[in-house]
């Protein structure tokens, strides 16, 4: 019987317990509830702004003449800053203290930092590119093994467009730190053609005709004027250099002009451009 009691009072006292916890956790509840409600209303409202904030950044650039390159990496860069705001605005509203926030911010921070060195260095090889600007939007560039024009930098990466018209993203960090061509950082460009003849074919004429060509193509300046050298005294052929100028935005009209004429008038004036071939005898 005494035992009977003793277990009554320990059902009264644990369902005595539960009550008081589920009262607290309710109490809790509640009182989270509205800081809740405003930090999910902080965050949409906030993405919002965000969107609208970058879109007049957007529109001041287009008003204005800046740097392209200039004008992308700081639009991604506020982007950036303003989700980070944002984010601290949200936890603070849901009651983790501005003190304590600064100590997990710092402490993340420093675990970030380690973990995403790449990033980091990616983000100094942004703000590099664009103190030091060896290449800018619009730019044609070689570089990590890639040919194409530049489209984008951003605060991580830059997107080039090839000849294919396929998008390319290499991190900044690279690029920064590895040889870079820029087709594009002079307004004038040589180009260099070496075109085989035969032992045989008349050199002084096949010279003549290289630069009729060139003097044929309102592309090519004849100031520094085209010049034909020869090349190499080869196994099977005279290899002569040509080499002309010509604007950066005419240069590959001029250099297929000069292709195609070359292969056409060597064949009318009868100079043979040699090529290998292979002789099969009867067994």
């Amino acid at each position: 019987m005494i035992v009977n009691i003793n277990k009554n009072i320990e059902m009264d006292l644990n369902a005595e317990d539960y009550q008081k916890y589920f009262d607290e956790a309710m109490e809790w509840v509640i009182a989270f509830l509205p800081n809740l409600l405003i930090a999910i209303i902080i965050f949409f409202v906030g993405l919002w702004l965000i969107k609208f904030i970058n879109k007049l950044v957007r529109k001041f650039f287009e008003k204005h003449d800046y740097d392209e390159s200039l004008e992308s990496f700081l639009q991604s860069l506020i982007s950036m800053a303003l989700k980070i705001m944002l984010f601290v605005l949200v936890i603070t509203q849901l009651g983790v203290q501005s003190s304590s926030l600064v100590a997990i911010i710092g402490a993340a921070g420093l675990a970030i930092g380690l973990a995403l060195q790449g990033s980091l260095a990616n983000f100094a090889g942004g703000v590099l590119i664009l103190l030091f600007k060896p290449f800018k939007v619009g730019d044609f560039i070689e570089a990590q093994g890639v040919n194409g024009t530049v489209k984008e930098i951003s605060i991580f990466t830059t997107k080039l467009s090839t000849f294919g018209n396929q998008i390319v993203i290499i991190p900044n960090g690279q690029l920064s730190n590895n040889n870079i061509t820029n087709y594009n950082a002079q307004d004038t460009r040589r180009d260099k053609i070496i075109v085989g003849i035969g032992y045989n074919s008349d050199l002084k004429k096949a010279q003549e005709v290289l630069l009729k060509i060139c003097a044929d193509n309102e592309n090519i300046f004849t100031d520094p004027a085209p010049a034909v050298y020869v090349d190499e005294l080869a196994e099977s052929s005279v290899n002569l250099t040509l080499r002309f100028w010509a604007k950066n935005s005419d240069f590959w009209d001029a250099h297929f002009f000069v292709m195609e004429q070359t292969k056409l008038r060597f064949d009318a004036e009868g100079i043979e451009i040699p090529f290998p071939q292979v002789v099969q005898y009867n067994k």
